[in-house]
Parts: structure tokens; sequence; C-alpha cells
């Protein structure tokens, strides 16, 4: 089914990369998205979002009503990034952006695959449970969506590790966007092959590798020892899960044994 556009994606290779390394590059490197700096005293609603998008110029030329509507809803999340906001709004209100992030790129490509709606959909709910203060509702443990799969068995166990031991204390943002890019790495892995997931996993690999660094510097070495050990529990729990198949059908994740 996919492969009259699997043989266009190739030809275009260098095109996708460049323009997907540019979306995460400029709207969540680790050295460029530093909120502390940004005070945000008025937001908007979702709605407020959708119905004003019309109404707005576009930033450059070609960018769809869309894409308008996905930085209205990236602004808004700014209020909930702020240093006075507590660690759990900081961490989904950053999975939220990483989300939005995946969805705007998705809608630059004029993609057709249901990636760019789930991406949406889960931002939206993100920021409407921000908006209306439910997000302890949120389980900070969710499953892999079924546009995705499990794979990188060595990231994801150390990254439930870290929600385990409360590492988004240390690492909110970090720990968010590298949950983000994991899951949208595999997804291009299955859509497109390993060239357009490898970038992915490095900058999961990046974001926490600074997360564990993080944790490290703010507590003691028997806490340190014991994140480790988790770590390999959790690995070993998941690394039978990733069957090297390509096939993304969702994973549940189930805490450690």
């Amino acid at each position: 089914m996919f492969t009259s556009v699997i043989k266009t994606i190739s030809r275009k290779q260098p095109i996708y990369a460049a323009l997907s390394a540019t979306v995460l590059l400029t709207t969540v490197s680790p050295v460029l998205a530093d909120s502390a700096t940004v005070q945000i005293t008025d937001k908007h609603s979702i709605t407020d979002c959708r119905s004003n998008a019309h109404y707005q110029e576009p930033s450059y030329r070609y960018q769809s009503n869309e894409q308008r509507v996905l930085n209205c809803m990236v602004d808004q999340l700014k209020f909930y990034q702020q240093a006075d906001k507590t660690v759990q709004q900081q961490y989904f209100a950053y999975q939220a952006q990483g989300w939005l992030n995946y969805a705007i790129h998705q809608d630059s490509m004029n993609s057709k695959s249901s990636a760019g709606r789930i991406a949406t959909e889960m931002a939206e709910s993100i920021l409407q449970a921000l908006e209306t203060d439910t997000i302890p509702n949120i389980a900070l443990h969710q499953d892999i969506p079924s546009n995705s799969a499990l794979m990188r068995p060595d990231l994801w166990a150390t990254l439930n590790a870290l929600k385990d031991s409360d590492g988004i204390a240390s690492a909110p943002r970090e720990i968010a966007f590298s949950e983000v890019a994991l899951i949208w790495a595999a997804t291009n892995q299955c859509e497109r092959g390993w060239r357009e997931s490898s970038m992915h996993f490095r900058m999961a690999d990046r974001w926490l590798e600074q997360a564990r660094e993080a944790y490290v510097n703010a507590h003691d070495s028997q806490t340190n020892v014991n994140l480790e050990q988790l770590i390999v529990r959790y690995y070993k729990q998941y690394a039978p899960l990733d069957t090297g198949d390509d096939v993304c059908q969702g994973q549940v994740l189930t805490p450690v044994s």
C-alpha cells in the first residue's frame, strides 16, 4: 500500500531529514528551549485558537490554517511551563508541546498518515486538562499509542525508571520531550524506515542523558544506585517486547515486576 509513497520519500530523503531536524532543533533543542525567562500572563482556550485562526496573518508563506491553530496552542502551553507551576503541570505542558511539534511537522509534510491527527489529539487533551486543572487525573505512565511501538528498550527503561524515581522533579522538560521523540521515532521507522527514525532516537537519547545527569546531581549515591538497578529491571522487562519487525501496533507498558 505504501510502495509508491516510500519510493517518493527515498528520493527526497535529505529534504525530509533536514526539515524534520529543523522542526525539532528550533522548537525543543536542549540549548534553545529555555522557558524560564518567559512570563506569560494572558492565555486563551483551545476553542479560541481554532476560532481565531482564520483571522490571523500567516507567519510565513503557505502556512496552513491548521498550523496557525497548532502554533497558537504552543503559545498557550508556555503559561504552564513556568517555574511557579507544579512539576506535573510543567511536564505535561512540555509533553503537549512535543506532540504539537510533531503535528506541525506532519502538516508541513502534507502527510496522509494518522500520526499528525493522533499527535494533535494528544496535545489537545493535555492542554484541556491544564486549563481545567485536571492534570492529576492523567496517569504519569501511559501506553504507547497504536501508531507506534516499543523500540530502543534501553531508552524506555531509563525513561520509566526516572519517572518512577520522581525524576520529573529534576528534569520535566527533558523527560517529556524524550518520550515524544521515542514514540515519533518508532512511528517513522514503521512508516519510512530506519533512516527517518535514527535522528529522533538520537534526540531522545540526548534528552534522557540530560535528565539522568540532572537526577544524579540532585541525589545521593545510594539513590542513584537504586535508579541504575531500576533501569536494569525495566530493561529486562522491555527487551523481549522489541521484536525488531518494525511493526507499529502500540504497546501496553506495565509497571516493573
